[in-house]
């Protein structure tokens, strides 16, 4: 596995009508790290260190935070500025990830953990609100995750939303706005959008079929047509041949039966030929629907 991956201008923003900003780390000071706590729930933690990566633009907008040991599971993180609510308000969350590697297989996603969490307790089971970004594995396996916890319920967006996989730079963006519905974006570039309840399973079902119901013996479920017992076949239907020797057809005065061989009309359409017969459909009187 090969998961090294560099996350730069780090953001998580809920926002009024003029907008605030709850988290925000660009890794330019160089001390940004001491505020990212690393996991105790696991032995096989890699390591994290600021790095502008093997190529770059400029020194100082070009770093970001780089995981940088392969075969290796990271889990820090990072207090909020303020806690938040996001009633009424939109909601996003923005990051850019650069593969630099030929990644086979590397997860660059983010969670917005509760208040409650102890940091030194975070692992794979922890609560989250959102989890957000692009998981890699293999050459089938790949999406980004938006995952939102409703209900105490993790719910995973329905439709699978495809990560850049190049070693290229690459925004992140997740918009949750106040009339219920969202959007997707790579690279500023819609990848998805529309209602939330119709991509993530976060309401009841209007209706649910009742448990204890059970169909009747003689309930009939089909067909709803069936051949009319009583139509019968009509005395002068011709339902074959399709095609009949040209009755009008003439053997060619130069046919030479040894040469030629032996002479046969050519065939046309059957005149009478009315096709296969098949008695009229009608409803069955017994159906009951399903």
């Amino acid at each position: 596995m090969r998961c090294s991956f560099g996350l730069a201008a780090l953001a998580a923003l809920a926002s009024s009508t003029y907008g605030r900003v709850y988290y925000e780390e660009t890794f330019s000071d160089p001390a940004s790290l001491d505020t990212f706590i690393a996991t105790e729930a696991r032995s096989d933690l890699g390591a994290i260190k600021l790095s502008k990566g093997k190529w770059f633009s400029d020194d100082e907008n070009s770093i970001g935070l780089q995981v940088s040991e392969d075969a290796r599971f990271y889990a820090y993180s990072a207090k909020l500025n303020r806690p938040f609510n996001t009633k009424g308000k939109d909601f996003i969350v923005q990051f850019t990830v650069k593969y630099e590697q030929d990644i086979d297989c590397g997860g660059a996603y983010l969670k917005l953990l509760p208040p409650t969490l102890d940091p030194a307790k975070f692992d794979g089971e922890s609560e989250y609100e959102v989890m957000f970004g692009p998981d890699i594995c293999g050459s089938t396996n790949r999406r980004v995750h938006a995952i939102i916890n409703y209900n105490g319920t993790n719910n995973q967006i329905d439709k699978v939303v495809q990560p850049r996989g190049d070693q290229l730079t690459h925004q992140y963006t997740f918009w949750v706005k106040p009339d219920k519905t969202f959007e997707i974006r790579i690279d500023n570039k819609v990848q998805e959008e529309g209602k939330i309840e119709e991509f993530w399973k976060v309401l009841p079902e209007k209706q649910v079929a009742d448990p204890d119901a059970k169909k009747p013996e003689e309930w009939v479920d089909g067909p709803a047509m069936i051949e009319d017992p009583e139509d019968e076949k009509p005395e002068d239907w011709v339902d074959g041949p399709e095609t009949v020797p040209d009755t009008e057809a003439q053997k060619p005065e130069d046919w030479d039966d040894d040469m030629d061989g032996d002479w046969e009309a050519p065939v046309v359409a059957n005149p009478e030929y009315k096709g296969e017969w098949k008695p009229r459909m009608i409803k069955n009187p017994e159906y009951q629907g399903e």
